[in-house]
């Protein structure tokens, strides 16, 4: 362990975001909250996965679930666009209105430090803690938990169980 380690958060609400319009986000704002987190991009196959992300918010946001999508250009430069663009299409075409982050690297060295935490935290397939693709989920509990990792083919709508589960505990 290296002493950087020992400065990184080590727990959830310890992280801070930036919004797409540039504002930061203590996540320890959401507190108690669920929380669904998304590597997101707005030219993939799995685009049409923002429909389905924003049924969950619309859905469950009354009950604590707060769903983040975090914009990524690492996979097949899925994301060229700039934050306000990235805006205006998930709104445009999806009519997103959960929280969308500024576009960030989720593997190698400038991966975002929430998302090295996260993948730490619930690795992929065989042990692999890189993100395979757009649209790799992971939901943390209220107690600011990783319950689970969700492949890009998992859709929205096939996580409501877990989501509700969570909601409940």
């Amino acid at each position: 362990m290296t002493a950087d380690a020992h400065t990184q958060p080590q727990q959830f609400g310890q992280f801070t975001v930036t919004t797409l319009e540039g504002q930061q986000l203590p996540l320890s704002n959401l507190a108690g909250k669920v929380v669904l987190i998304v590597n997101t991009a707005s030219a993939c196959g799995f685009t049409p996965q923002f429909a389905g992300l924003q049924e969950l918010h619309a859905k469950y946001a009354s009950q604590g679930l707060a769903v983040l999508g975090f914009p990524c250009n690492q996979f097949g430069s899925q994301d060229p666009g700039s934050n306000a663009e990235i805006g205006a299409f998930c709104q445009k075409n999806y009519g997103v209105d959960f929280p969308m982050m500024s576009k960030i690297e989720v593997n190698g060295a400038s991966a975002d430090p929430l998302f090295k935490w996260l993948k730490a935290e619930a690795p992929g397939l065989l042990g692999s803690e890189a993100i395979k693709w757009n649209f790799t989920k992971f939901l943390v509990g209220r107690d600011g938990r990783v319950i689970r990792r969700y492949a890009p083919l998992d859709k929205p709508e096939s996580i409501s169980k877990d989501i509700e589960e969570a909601l409940n505990t």
